[in-house]
C-alpha cells in the first residue's frame, strides 16, 4: 500500500521511534543531543510506546520537561486496572459478549493522563510535525495519522490486542502500530534523512507457561518485520541511521525507575554517533 503524507516542505531530518516500551524514552535523550548540536528533527515518527514519548518531543518539551512527563505517562500503574467482565467473556464468551473489542485491561487510567500531559492537543498544531503509526483491525494495514486528536491517536498507537481496547477513528478500528510496523522507518521516506530507534524484543529464557509459549512466537513475529522493514529501507536508498540501544539488563516494558538511566544511555549513544549524524546530514551528502 502507498501512503501519501501531507508534508508540503520535504522534512530535513526525521526522528523514527520504534515500539520498546520503557526503552523507548531513551529517545529523549537523544532528541536533546541533536537540538543542542543545531540537528533539530523536524519530522517525528513513533509507534506504541515510541510514538507516546515521540509526542513529547515533538510537543516542543525541554528533554527534563519531558522525562518527568515520561514517568507518568508510562508506570506500571497503568496497567492495573483490569476488566472483571472480560474474565467471563473469556470462559464464556457467547454468553458474555466476546467481540472485537475484547480487552483484559481498561484504558481510561492512560487516557486520563495522555490528556493532562497534552490537553485536547491536535496533531497538526504541534511545533513540530508527528506522523502516529497504527494498525487497523480489520486489514492489517499500517495507518498513520498526522491529524485529529493526539490523544486518541497515541492510544490507538499503543493499544495492543487482547489487553487494551481498540479505538475507532474516522470509522476504522485501530490498534497497537507494533502489529504491522514496529520501526516504522518507511513512514519517514520523504525525509533527506533519517535516524532510528529500535529494539529487539527479548525472548522468553524459559517456555513454562502458555503466555510466555506466545510470547516466543510474537516476539521472533516483531524482530523478523523490523528487521525486514529496515533491510527495505536500505535496499531503496534511504539515508538512515539506525542506533541499537544496548541496555545492560533485561528491563521490563513498565519498568518506570529504570528510565533515567534509559534516557541518559540515550543521551551518551547520540553524542557518540553525532560524527555519523552530522555526516548524513551535511548539505553535499543530502544532495547526493
Amino acid at each position: 500500500m502507498i501512503e501519501t503524507f501531507r508534508s508540503t516542505q520535504r522534512p530535513r531530518l526525521a526522528l523514527v521511534l520504534g515500539s520498546g516500551g520503557v526503552r523507548s524514552v531513551a529517545a529523549l535523550g537523544i532528541a536533546g543531543v541533536l537540538e543542542q548540536a543545531g540537528l533539530k528533527p523536524d519530522l517525528v515518527v513513533g509507534c506504541s510506546s515510541g510514538a507516546l514519548f515521540g509526542a513529547c518531543i515533538a510537543a516542543g518539551m525541554s528533554s527534563d520537561t519531558a522525562l518527568e512527563s515520561a514517568m507518568k505517562l508510562w508506570s506500571a500503574e497503568l496497567t492495573e486496572r483490569r476488566r472483571w467482565r472480560s474474565y467471563a467473556q473469556l470462559v464464556m464468551p457467547r454468553l458474555f459478549g466476546f467481540d472485537a473489542g475484547f480487552a483484559l485491561r481498561d484504558s481510561s487510567l492512560i487516557a486520563e493522563r495522555i490528556q493532562q500531559a497534552f490537553g485536547d492537543q491536535q496533531i497538526e498544531k504541534l511545533p513540530r510535525a508527528l506522523r502516529v503509526v497504527t494498525t487497523e483491525a480489520a486489514t492489517g494495514n499500517r495507518v498513520v495519522l498526522e491529524n485529529g486528536s493526539l490523544t486518541t491517536a497515541l492510544l490507538a498507537s499503543m493499544a495492543l490486542p487482547f489487553f487494551f481496547p481498540s479505538v475507532e477513528v474516522e470509522g476504522r478500528r485501530l490498534t497497537d502500530g507494533v502489529i504491522s510496523d514496529p520501526l516504522p522507518v518507511s513512514a519517514a521516506n520523504d525525509a533527506h534523512v533519517i535516524v532510528s530507534l529500535g529494539f529487539q524484543g527479548a525472548m522468553p529464557r524459559r517456555i513454562n507457561t502458555p503466555g510466555r509459549l506466545a510470547a516466543q512466537a510474537t516476539t521472533a513475529m516483531i524482530n523478523n518485520l523490523q528487521k525486514a522493514h529496515l533491510r527495505a529501507a536500505q535496499a531503496a536508498g534511504q539515508r538512515l541511521l539506525n542506533i541499537d540501544l544496548e541496555i545492560d539488563r533485561r528491563i521490563g516494558l513498565w519498568d518506570t525507575r529504570a528510565m533515567p538511566r534509559i534516557f541518559e544511555a540515550g543521551q551518551r549513544i547520540a553524542e557518540a554517533r553525532l560524527g555519523e549524524i552530522r555526516g548524513l546530514c551535511a548539505p553535499t551528502a543530502v544532495a547526493a
